[in-house]
């Protein structure tokens, strides 16, 4: 395919990538939020901000990059089934109230699935090996994102309780790192004002 049709469907020439859709509705909400004098709109840039949909978690009194579940799907059937893993990726993000930018999934020759979906929140990613009845599945979300939905979800899709999952809390030292930093500056300017 040539630079000019990649362009027509919104993909990158040099790495394939779609172009963010800025009628999604995580770009929709920045810009109204912006609109209704919230915020001006370059600090949708700030990861810190709530109107982003990837805005930091804050739960729990701590503050992290986001969720990452590594699922471990064990005894499933249909994990040689595209459409079904579609329709789990699709079920998931619905479940958890994340932003679908796109899925791509690619199935392998005798048997074998893997794909990704984009969510404006990260992304939930997957590989397996339908004959030995697994399936590796990484659910990354930020902002408001529930990743945890997606076990029920695998359960019920997948046809099996053989689920394990690991919780990763990605970034928490640098984010609360940053987030000091930030007040530290903060504590500093308004210092400098009052005197």
């Amino acid at each position: 395919m040539d630079d000019a049709n990649l362009f027509q469907l919104g993909i990158g020439p040099e790495t394939g990538a779609h172009a963010e859709d800025p009628t999604a509705p995580a770009n929709r909400r920045a810009d109204a939020g912006a609109a209704a004098g919230l915020a001006p709109a370059s600090s949708h840039r700030d990861p810190f901000d709530p109107l982003r949909a990837d805005h930091f978690v804050r739960r729990d009194g701590r503050v992290y990059a986001g969720t990452h579940l590594i699922i471990e799907v064990a005894e499933g059937s249909g994990l040689d089934d595209a459409d079904r893993i579609e329709t789990a990726f699709r079920e998931i993000i619905a479940a958890a109230g994340a932003t679908l930018l796109h899925i791509h999934l690619h199935k392998f020759t005798p048997q074998g699935i893997s794909g990704v979906a984009v969510l404006a929140e990260s992304h939930i990613s997957v590989h397996t090996w339908p004959e030995i009845g697994y399936g590796a599945f990484d659910v990354f979300m930020c902002g408001d994102a529930r990743p945890e939905a997606a076990i029920p979800v695998l359960k019920r899709v997948f046809a099996t309780d053989r689920v394990d999952v690991k919780t990763l809390h990605r970034g928490e030292e640098i984010v609360t790192a940053a987030l000091a930093a930030r007040a530290a500056d903060s504590a500093r300017e308004d210092r400098r004002h009052v005197a």
